[in-house]
């Protein structure tokens, strides 16, 4: 599209928006197709409209939406709720590519209740609402074969497939199965149960799992006493023992406040892509319905958008008739005859954490289900997470640490490893041997390797580390500073891990002067980071061993005159240690290093045990 095109395609796209009413609605977006490409709901669709079409936009994904938009049309409605109810609609009906896209869990299972003369009552994944009443879905699987059991106790609702019929029945076209013999079943099929007892039965299922338990209660409560009166003990007793079955069960679910009644509870929790909103209800003091529903964002939508939405989409899928919403905070909303209550304290305040938690829960849920189909996936998100603790510019991806080793100062060494996605890249580890400090001065130590590691890699035009860990604390990041932002002028992040008096790790520090940056030490990203650090320590130790080794070796064996690194290798080779060499007789030695060599080689060391 050239420039000219462009410019001819706002003038329209403005004269349209210029016309628009200053009413509630909801509008839509068309690309050069003519498919509708997003849909959007506004208290004033004049004002919402021509928001899109600032210069001083600045979010990059509004900015691609109005290069895409070719058309605009829009529904006036009377009220604030009847755009959002028209949005919703639109939004499922056309699924436009810039609008959130609503994970909605078919996934999990819902209860369904058949529309038969003798209606069935079963668990399914496949809604379908010609077929019956479905209630769900259940997130909680367990939660549902509790209520699933209960059922079967209290009213043994048949199980088989066949299409019963009340004339059926009265025809004899059916016979008993097992389930009546074990008594799972009353036999309606063969009239040993009676077409209203059948359907009282299933009514009161429906209301136990419409969260309605009080009523049930109160109607058997009703009926033992009628039952009583009339000196029908048996059938009192049956009722009886299906009134304990639900007191039982309400006794187990009951976990709010009686006087809370008809209440919906909604919370998001959401991060730059994804957003998770968690629905509760709650019917006679008791939750009976708990969701999370899964947004995936498309334009950087925030919270009290998706809030919005979410009421809407819960407020239809359950159908909802709560007279009482309670939210995190002031959504910006209003929908007739509901009222919308940011609880401070009580009762309330308990079910708005609840949900939060139940919302952050299913969040941590779907990220290890992830990270287990894509192990990568939870490095990136260390790393994210990482960047926004210290502020970084950009994600290290790269990371290096540095640790000093030495015995008073005696064969003092020092190592760089490096972390690749917050794993060992081990092909670029470094071993360093000091060379310009005397004594045990870990700090000038430090300050050589960095130094010399970082002027190496400036040289050879090698890649330079996103992040610098020193393994210490403010002395140690101080010296990396001096070498690598005074002497070499390298703007590297500097962090640092510093330990508590029982020398376990128990700080990240960063900046200067250093600061400590909050983080738990049980986190996942500070276990990553302490591997960095035992990583380090393990390889700095590893090469000061090897290299005490091999001097302790040296002094032993290199200092005998005219025996040479092969001689000396074969030996060892031969004797394993010094000390069997020491035991060993000329003969012996001669067989590995030949006559003229074991004489000297013995003579040396019994020479020096005489000595």
């Amino acid at each position: 599209m050239t420039k000219e095109q462009n410019e001819e395609r706002l003038r329209k796209l403005k004269a349209i928006v210029s016309a628009m009413p200053e009413k509630p609605g909801s509008y839509q977006y068309y690309d050069a197709e003519g498919t509708i490409i997003y849909v959007g709901k506004a208290k004033n669709l004049k004002s919402r409209v021509s928001s899109y079409f600032h210069t001083e936009v600045d979010r990059f994904k509004t900015k691609v939406l109005v290069s895409k938009i070719f058309d605009i049309s829009y529904t006036v409605v009377n009220t604030e709720e009847d755009a959002l109810l028209l949005e919703n609609s639109l939004i499922k009906k056309y699924n436009p590519r810039y609008n959130v896209l609503l994970k909605d869990g078919k996934t999990y299972p819902s209860i369904c209740i058949t529309k038969e003369d003798f209606p069935r009552v079963f668990n399914t994944r496949n809604i379908n609402k010609k077929y019956g009443v479905f209630y769900g879905p259940y997130t909680h699987i367990s939660s549902m074969y509790a209520v699933l059991e209960l059922i079967k106790k209290l009213y043994r609702p048949r199980t088989c497939r066949q299409p019963m019929t009340a004339d059926g029945v009265a025809e004899g076209r059916y016979h008993v199965c097992l389930e009546y013999h074990i008594k799972k079943c009353a036999a309606p099929c063969v009239g040993k149960q009676s077409a209203d007892d059948y359907r009282q039965c299933i009514e009161q299922a429906r209301e136990i799992l419409k969260g309605n338990t009080r009523k049930v209660l109160a109607d058997m409560r009703s009926e033992m006493a009628q039952l009583a009166e009339q000196l029908r003990f048996e059938e009192a007793e049956e009722v009886k023992r299906r009134y304990l079955l639900v007191e039982q069960f309400v006794a187990k679910s009951e976990v709010v406040s009686h006087t809370i009644d008809n209440v919906d509870v909604v919370t998001i929790t959401s991060d730059e892509k994804v957003a998770f909103v968690n629905y509760i209800h709650v019917s006679n003091g008791q939750i009976n319905q708990s969701f999370t529903f899964e947004y995936k964002k498309r334009l950087d939508e925030t919270d009290e958008e998706l809030l919005q939405l979410a009421i809407v989409e819960m407020r239809q899928r359950f159908d909802s008739k709560a007279r009482e919403i309670i939210v995190p905070y002031e959504v910006g909303m209003s929908l007739d005859g509901v009222v919308f209550t940011v609880p401070q304290r009580g009762d309330k305040k308990i079910l708005l954490e609840l949900s939060l938690m139940n919302g952050k829960q299913y969040r941590f849920d779907r990220l290890k289900q992830a990270e287990k189909l894509n192990p990568e996936q939870k490095q990136v998100r260390l790393m994210k997470e990482l960047q926004d603790l210290l502020h970084l510019q950009k994600m290290p991806y790269h990371i290096e640490c540095f640790d000093n080793s030495n015995i008073s100062g005696s064969d003092a060494v020092a190592a760089c490893v490096v972390f690749k996605k917050l794993k060992p890249s081990k092909q670029d580890y470094r071993k360093y041997n000091i060379k310009t400090v005397e004594g045990p001065d870990d700090y000038a130590s430090m300050h050589e390797v960095v130094y010399r590691r970082y002027r190496r890699l400036l040289e050879e035009q090698q890649p330079l580390p996103d992040l610098i860990v020193a393994d210490g604390g403010r002395g140690q990041m101080e010296v990396i500073r001096k070498a690598v932002q005074d002497e070499l002028h390298l703007d590297i992040p500097i962090a640092g891990l510093s330990k508590d008096n029982r020398h376990r790790t128990n700080e990240l520090l960063y900046g200067f002067p250093p600061r400590v940056i909050g983080m738990k030490t049980e986190s996942e990203l500070f276990r990553a980071l302490t591997h960095l650090q035992d990583e380090v320590h393990r390889f700095a130790i590893t090469f000061h061993r090897d290299k005490r080794s091999k001097h302790q070796i040296h002094s032993e064996l290199d200092n005998i005159k005219g025996i040479g690194p092969a001689s000396r290798d074969a030996m060892l080779k031969a004797f394993k240690s010094v000390s069997r060499l020491k035991d060993a007789d000329t003969e012996q030695l001669a067989a590995v290093i030949g006559a003229a060599k074991a004489k000297t080689v013995y003579s040396h060391f019994h020479s020096q045990k005489s000595e």
